[in-house]
């Protein structure tokens, strides 16, 4: 294990520089909810966060895509300091950002028509990134006519359809069950392999983490959460997912990392019972 590096090399895709994230409570006391995070993300490279529920991972990722302002630090986008919205980011969120009333195919298709593209294009567009996603019979059904895996195929084309520099990615799959999170993620990794983009992925599922990841890093519990561990994961691409949950690698990795995030956990549970 290795601590996350405090500095980053110019142009790197995200870079985090002690972060501070603080917010005043009802009754005017301060609270630190992130303190002194550095993290980065280089071009191409897939990055897991994992942590105790309420550590700050989602408020990182917020960060990153310029929706929050942290109270003090940095953020640097492929070597530019953030200022607004990170319009170099493509957001996944754990839940679904699909219109009810428009189609698979509108759905996927409206990023690049709020953008100015012709109709006709972006739907073109769209049916082949919905066919990508192994969904090209399907572009005229609305969502609710969907299974939640279909779904998330969906919001997986409507995001990556704009070919942004930079995933950020919040337990995208977190609402699945156990099959098709594991179709999901090894269909992430065959779309990611294609152009290699700089993922920032949040999960609570530490499997899912090391399946899927260059590295993993390691969120202490709350208050004043920080970054506590980063590992490189030693495991050849391509991957599948049910492949390499057998490399005796991918257990000894899991085994070193769980002994630090389980302290981590119960310290987490242990604040939330006190509170």
């Amino acid at each position: 294990m290795a601590l996350a590096a405090t500095t980053s090399p110019n142009g790197a895709a995200v870079a985090l520089k002690d972060v501070v994230v603080a917010f005043r409570m009802a009754r005017g006391e301060p609270f630190t909810a992130v303190d002194r995070a550095s993290l980065t993300v280089a071009d191409g490279e897939f990055v897991a966060i994992v942590g105790p529920t309420g550590c700050g991972k989602s408020t990182l990722l917020n960060i990153a895509a310029g929706l929050l302002t942290p109270f003090a630090g940095g953020v640097d986008i492929f070597g530019a300091p953030l200022d607004g919205l990170n319009r170099q980011a493509g957001y996944l969120f754990q839940a679904d950002a699909l219109f009810p009333w428009k189609t698979a195919l509108e759905n996927v298709a409206i990023g690049l028509e709020t953008a100015g593209v012709a109709q006709t294009e972006a739907r073109e567009r769209a049916h082949a990134w919905l066919t990508r996603v192994g969904l090209g019979s399907f572009g005229d059904r609305y969502p609710h006519m969907l299974s939640g895996g279909q779904r998330k195929r969906v919001g997986l084309a409507q995001v990556l359809i704009r070919d942004p520099k930079i995933l950020l990615m919040d337990e995208p799959f977190g609402p699945l069950d156990a099959q098709t999170r594991q179709i999901m993620g090894n269909l992430l990794l065959d779309l990611w392999s294609a152009d290699r983009k700089a993922v920032l992925f949040v999960t609570h599922d530490l499997e899912e983490a090391i399946a899927l990841s260059d590295r993993v890093v390691i969120m202490s519990a709350g208050p004043a959460a920080r970054i506590i561990g980063d590992w490189k994961v030693p495991l050849a691409r391509p991957r599948d997912i049910s492949e390499v949950k057998l490399d005796p690698a991918f257990h000894a990795l899991h085994r070193e990392i769980w002994h630090t995030l389980k302290a981590e956990v119960l310290k987490g549970y242990a604040q939330a019972e006190g509170a």
